[in-house]
């Protein structure tokens, strides 16, 4: 998704909530943190993972996903799409709230959208470990685009893993720590 999708994501996804604040917590949060080109990795997926700021029940969620997710004619008109999502989907470190950025633009219409910082984002997609989430993770720490200590300071305030995969997260953090890796 590019930053054009991203935008028009973040504003339908508002326009379905009748809200003009949202929260993306999914890979497509790097629009909001990062400026410039991204690498093709951080492109690559057709949903920005949204969340209502309040959504207790998750009927928000599933209000995003009816009318704008996946398979819906939103979906099917423009080969993107908004998911529905709670702010518990993802594993993050402590203080992520604090962290999060602040995303607006023209086209986003007034709409904000409150983004994973990087790092909160690389680990969240660290700790998911599936393909798509390795690649990410590796294009980003391959541009430089995240630094490897501050990964290792929130990766300590991880909650909720279980301690074979803290291990996997921590040699994988390791593992694209060098400057070299392919």
């Amino acid at each position: 998704m590019n930053r054009k999708a991203f935008d028009h994501a973040v504003r339908a996804a508002a326009a379905v909530l009748g809200e003009n604040e949202i929260l993306v917590i999914g890979s497509q949060a790097v629009h909001g943190t990062l400026r410039g080109d991204l690498p093709p990795e951080a492109e690559r997926s057709v949903e920005a993972d949204v969340a209502a700021l309040n959504d207790p029940d998750e009927r928000k969620a599933d209000l995003i996903d009816g009318s704008i997710g996946e398979a819906s004619m939103f979906h099917e008109t423009f080969g993107y799409y908004a998911q529905g999502v709670s702010q518990s989907a993802a594993v993050l470190p402590d203080g992520w709230q604090d962290r999060l950025v602040r995303y607006e633009s023209p086209a986003t219409n007034g709409v904000v959208a409150w983004c994973l910082e990087i790092h909160d984002l690389w680990l969240s997609k660290a700790v998911a470990m599936r393909q798509k989430d390795i690649e990410f993770c590796r294009a980003l720490a391959r541009r430089h685009l995240v630094e490897p200590e501050i990964l290792r300071r929130r990766f300590v305030d991880l909650v909720g893993i279980a301690e074979t995969q803290r291990s996997r997260v921590a040699s994988f953090i390791d593992s694209v720590s060098g400057s070299d890796q392919t």
